[in-house]
């Protein structure tokens, strides 16, 4: 081993200038796709009607939305049909990740294509093609709460659990498969060789997934436009239905709450990716 250890590169100027020219556009980038939400959520705050001029602060407008019954019903709307199809899609979109990653089956590549349709066809003939779909069948109307919101669970879990197959099956192809072959030696039946040895693995694609679907089902308007009845609003097309009046102070709050919501579920989601890596290299 040498005693002397050579020194690094001089760093030079066309150095220095290619990383401030790449530090620019990066925060020209960020401004581009932040500065908007930053402004409404600014403006939300903004003690004026027009909301055009900023004339001083008030929390006045999330009292508002607080004490704003309709929106309080729609925002649990939203929040109970992004609960049930978070659920239903991580299971169905697990059981199709595992079901076309372990097995060969005749029509295998058309099952495929037609499970990625939801993902590549424009979302408005989706909620067009759920609408005509509920329409035929008859489905019934003025149910109980939360039955009523079936029509829209439905709609999401169609569109969403696609999505959540694509990420699991993605996390399942860095999956092991002598770890499989082992358990089955020692004496593991099929389903003790899938809850205890893939599920573990699936955690973090789970966890995506999940995340992947809720987002996706609490955000959506264009589908629940199509699928929502007269009293099954939701917190988007609440949204909507202010925003064609005038944009208040009142639709920046609920817009923001709605964006602090997605923040929240995001970091919780990745907060849970981070503790499940650092417990497999423990155990490991």
């Amino acid at each position: 081993m040498s005693l002397f250890r050579r020194n690094p590169d001089p760093i030079g100027p066309l150095d220095y200038a290619r990383r401030f020219w790449l530090r620019a556009v990066v925060t020209v980038t960020l401004l581009f796709l932040y500065a908007p939400i930053i402004g409404l959520m600014a403006f939300s705050f903004n003690d004026s009607r027009r909301n055009v001029v900023w004339r001083g602060f008030t929390t006045d407008y999330y009292v508002k939305f607080f004490n704003n019954e309709g929106l309080m019903i729609a925002f649990g709307n939203s929040l109970t049909i992004a609960v049930m199809t978070t659920i239903v899609s991580t299971i169905l979109g697990a059981l199709t990740a595992y079901v076309l990653w372990r097995y060969r089956f005749p029509g295998k590549a058309v099952y495929e294509g037609g499970m990625a349709l939801p993902i590549v066809i424009p979302e408005i003939c989706m909620g067009v093609a759920m609408m005509v779909f509920f329409a035929r069948i008859g489905w019934p109307s003025g149910l109980p709460w939360p039955i009523n919101l079936g029509a829209i669970t439905i709609a999401h879990i169609a569109f969403a659990f696609p999505f959540a197959a694509i990420v699991i099956r993605a996390r399942l192809e860095s999956f092991n498969r002598e770890l499989a072959e082992c358990a089955r030696d020692l004496g593991a039946n099929e389903y003790q060789v899938f809850r205890d040895v893939v599920v573990p693995h699936m955690k973090p694609g789970l966890v995506a997934g999940a995340l992947l679907a809720f987002t996706l089902s609490l955000d959506d308007f264009v589908i629940t436009f199509f699928t929502a009845g007269p009293e099954t609003v939701t917190f988007p097309v609440k949204i909507y239905s202010m925003v064609r009046f005038s944009v208040t102070p009142e639709v920046n709050a609920a817009s923001t709450i709605l964006i602090l919501l997605t923040l929240v579920v995001t970091a919780i989601a990745l907060w849970l990716q981070n503790r499940n890596n650092m417990i497999g290299k423990s155990a490991h």
